[in-house]
């Protein structure tokens, strides 16, 4: 449920920027999304379609790009994928690691006319 107000915060940085660029429209958003960061694209369009009604995103083509999930091992510097629930690195089996990649949540480019 909490993809409603994430949405609610898209369209609002997408009106606001629409407007400071006197654009008549939103035609396209381009959002990229980490593989941790717990955001379902199929509820975000779902609340997009409800909420951008009447507004100048209403219509507007949500894109969507997902970002792997990597770690980096702190011991010997490998980057790796993270498969399934095994965080321990691939290289040295150690399990001090940072996430590199895969948090990610932000609205990378906004199409108007």
């Amino acid at each position: 449920m909490h993809e409603l107000s994430v949405t609610e915060s898209i369209l609002e940085i997408s009106l606001r920027h629409a407007r400071e660029a006197n654009a008549q429209r939103i035609l396209g958003l381009h959002i990229v999304i980490g593989q941790l960061a717990s955001i379902v694209d199929d509820s975000v369009q779902f609340y997009w379609d409800l909420i951008a009604k009447d507004t100048l995103a209403e219509g507007a083509q949500l894109n969507f790009e997902r970002i792997p999930a990597q770690l980096e091992c702190l011991d010997c510097s490998t980057r790796y994928g993270l498969d399934g629930r095994e965080m321990a690195c691939p290289n040295c089996q150690g399990t001090k690691v940072r996430i590199a990649t895969g948090k990610e949540f932000y609205v990378s480019s906004i199409e108007v006319e």
